[in-house]
Parts: C-alpha cells; sequence; structure tokens
C-alpha cells in the first residue's frame, strides 16, 4: 500500500506537469504555456488516488480511471481549443491496464485491453488533440498495448518463480521426511541389534545363576564350574555390546572397533553356550561353511541366536533344539533356508506366545525382530507350534538382493573387512 502511495503521487505530479506543457505547434512550447483548468487537477487527483487501490480491485480501478479520463477529454473541449487538447490522464489508464494483466490472466488481460482501446482511443481522436491521427493520440494505443505485453511477462516471472519456490519447499519437505525415516529405521536396527546381543547372554547368566544358587551348598564344584560360565557368557556380552555400540561411532574416531561382526562362522560357539547350560542342541548346517553375503549372514547368525534363547527360555534347559542351514535354489534365486526346532511342550509355548511373544527377557520383541530382519532382506519368516509338539522358526532369506547383478562380487566373505556391512546391512 505504501509503494502504491507513492506511484499514485508520482503519477499526479507527472499528469499536472504534462498538462500545463505545451508540446504541439499550435501555441508556444515550454512548460507552464498551458492554462491548467480547476477540473484538471480535481479529475487527476481522483485518478491518481483510485491508483492506490490498484492491487484490491484492479478491474474496478481500470473502469474509474477510464471513466475519469474519458470525462477529463470532455471537459477539455470546453476549455481548451482543438490544437491545445491533451490526453495526460489516459497514464492513469495505461497503469490501470498493466495492474490488471499483472494480477489476471492471458485471456482476461486480452479481452480487457480490447475493451479499453476499442472503448478510449475513438474518444481519445474524437475529443483530443485534432487532428485526430496527431502522434499523441496514435501512441496511446502503443502504451495500453505495452502495459498490456508487460503485466503478462511480470505475472508470467512470478508464476515461475513461485513454482520454484513450491518445488523448493516441497524438496525441503521430502528431505526431512526421508531423514526422518531413515532415522526411525536406524533406531529400530540399533534396538534390535542390542536385544539380539543382551537377551541371549542374560537368559543363559540367568540360567546359570539358578543353578549355582540350587547346589552351592551340596555340590560347590558344580556352582563354581555355574560361577564360571557366567563368568564367560557375561564377558562375551560386554564385548559384543563395545562392538555394537562402537559402530555407532565416526569413522575418523580411532577407538570404534575393527573387529568383524558375529556370523555363522562362529556357530559353534554360540552352540556351546547353550550345550554349557544344559540344552542339548543338534546343528545340520553345510550352508555355514561356504561364503555369504555379510548382511544374510549376520541376520543368520542372529535368527538362530534369538531362536535358541526362545527356546532355552519357554521350553527349559532339559528340551533339545535342532538347526538347520541350507542353500536352495542355487542356480536361479539362491536362497538360504534356516530352521530352528525344539520339542518342548507344546501348551507352554503356546501359551507363551501371546503374553511374551516368546521373546528374551519377556520383552515381547524376539519374533518381531526375527520377522524385522527377514523383511529388511527381502525374506520370510514363519513361527508356530509344531503338529507332533514343541515350537518351530523358518526363515528363507535371498542370498542375492532383487535386481543385484549377478556376479562374484555379490558374495562377500565375513571378515574383518566386512563388519561394517554387516551392521549396516
Amino acid at each position: 500500500m505504501a509503494l502504491d502511495a507513492l506511484i499514485a503521487v508520482a503519477v499526479f505530479v507527472v499528469v499536472i506537469v504534462a498538462s500545463v506543457t505545451m508540446a504541439s505547434s499550435g501555441g508556444t512550447p515550454g512548460f507552464g504555456k498551458r492554462e491548467l483548468p480547476a477540473h484538471s487537477v480535481v479529475l487527476t487527483l481522483l485518478a491518481s488516488a483510485a491508483l492506490g487501490a490498484r492491487r484490491l480491485a484492479p478491474m474496478k480501478v481500470l473502469v474509474v480511471v477510464s471513466a475519469l479520463s474519458v470525462l477529463e477529454l470532455v471537459l477539455g473541449t470546453q476549455s481548451h481549443p482543438p490544437s491545445e487538447r491533451h490526453a495526460s490522464l489516459a497514464m492513469t489508464v495505461v497503469i490501470a491496464v498493466f495492474t490488471v494483466a499483472m494480477r489476471t490472466d492471458r485471456h482476461t488481460t486480452f479481452r480487457v485491453a480490447l475493451v479499453t482501446v476499442a472503448g478510449f482511443i475513438p474518444a481519445t481522436m474524437l475529443l483530443g488533440a485534432q487532428p485526430w491521427y496527431v502522434s499523441e493520440n496514435l501512441g496511446i494505443v502503443a502504451w495500453l498495448g505495452l502495459a498490456a505485453t508487460l503485466g503478462e511477462a511480470v505475472r508470467h516471472r512470478r508464476a515461475a518463480v513461485d513454482a520454484i519456490r513450491e518445488r523448493a519447499e516441497r524438496a525441503e519437505r521430502t528431505r526431512e521426511e526421508e531423514a526422518r525415516r531413515r532415522v526411525a529405521e536406524e533406531r529400530l536396527r540399533i534396538a534390535r541389534e542390542l536385544h539380539d546381543v543382551v537377551a541371549h547372554h542374560i537368559a543363559l547368566v540367568n540360567v546359570q545363576a539358578g543353578v549355582a544358587a540350587h547346589v552351592m551348598d551340596t555340590r560347590p564344584d558344580q556352582a563354581k564350574e555355574a560361577l564360571g560360565h557366567i563368568r564367560q557368557a557375561s564377558r562375551r556380552a560386554l564385548g559384543e555390546l563395545q562392538t555394537t555400540v562402537g559402530l555407532l561411532r565416526q569413522q575418523d574416531e580411532p577407538i570404534a572397533p575393527t573387529e568383524p561382526a558375529r556370523g555363522l562362522a562362529v556357530l559353534d560357539e554360540l552352540v556351546e553356550g547353550f550345550t554349557k547350560a544344559g540344552m542339548a542342541v543338534s546343528v545340520h548346517a553345510p550352508a555355514a561353511d561356504g561364503p555369504l553375503p555379510s548382511a544374510v549372514d549376520l541376520a543368520a547368525y542372529r535368527v538362530v541366536q534369538e531362536a535358541l534363547t526362545n527356546v532355552h527360555k519357554h521350553a527349559g534347559a532339559e528340551s533339545s533344539a535342532r538347526v538347520r542351514i541350507v542353500r536352495r535354489g542355487v542356480a536361479v534365486d539362491p536362497l538360504l533356508d534356516i530352521t530352528v526346532e525344539d520339542d518342548g511342550p507344546r501348551h507352554d509355548r503356546v501359551a507363551a506366545a501371546p503374553a511374551a511373544g516368546l521373546g528374551g527377557m519377556g520383552s515381547g520383541h524376539g519374533l518381531t525382530g526375527m520377522r524385522e530382519r527377514a523383511a529388511a532382506l527381502h525374506g520370510t519368516c514363519e513361527t508356530g507350534p509344531r503338529d507332533d509338539g514343541g515350537f518351530r522358526v523358518r526363515v528363507t532369506l535371498p542370498l542375492r538382493p532383487p535386481g543385484a547383478p549377478d556376479t562374484e562380487d555379490d558374495v562377500v566373505r565375513s571378515g574383518p573387512e566386512s563388519w561394517k556391512v554387516g551392521w549396516c546391512g
């Protein structure tokens, strides 16, 4: 509004100066050589004031200033001879046409400009300077066309800038949403990893502590052995926690761990821990001896770890478990099939499933973590009681991600150089 007010004042001054300036050959040229009647001042003041509201109501302002300009031409025929007549107030019409073109669409601008030229130009030629074909009258047509074209260009530029700004804001929102999604996924992955590490070892520590407390007075040697197992399990838990948490450090921190992530290469060590706790575990894992993608290797190890922990927790240490890890479809779409079964009491397992989700430490996230690991690698996870008693966990993982090229680079051995890949996978 302040800018429009300044424009209105400037237009008023310019029109008044043009009104008192003689430029035609009918009189003496120069400033102040033409008489300024009172009606010209009043009409110029009204038209300039109307321009102050041109952004709020451009069409109404155009109609008002056009009417005032025509009225000025009519009154000018009584106050000046034909050679001294002028159409200086047409400047307000030009500015109003520019505003309409800037604030509306192309079709509206074309129609408004056409109607303005058809109505205002004949009135100027009949009532303005004579003869009708003088350059002052014909020049108004060019000014109106230039105003419409310039307003259309400004409107297009503003629309383009708005579109660019909108795309930038949309892209920024998309980046923020993607960042939040990645943070949520990473938080879930970290929680799942920590759960798998802690649940397994704490379950073993809990069992061995119970054994030590039970035989402390009657068989001190066995209690001492159980305490040794507790110490060993807690040491492994602390080591894995240190490795897992260390992976969250920046790459330039020298204290970040460099040892490989857990995988099927240490499956015997995992089974040995359960065996020492009194659970019978049989393993048939020919696929564990060959190279595996590091992400699949880590996921397979965690699935076996969580499944055996659930067996120990819900079926008891006196039950037995069978682990089977084989490859299927080696030629086309190779898969890694992981099956863990036990022969524990069926009714106990079924009753525990709704309450604790068969998860470690009673958190109910054990089976959920297995499903999430399988889904992250485009695999499947099936869990449920067996018909002949016990419980079964079966996870199938593709050895080649969907769309990956069929090259030897797809298969990576789990080793000192692959611990980061295993974590990120």
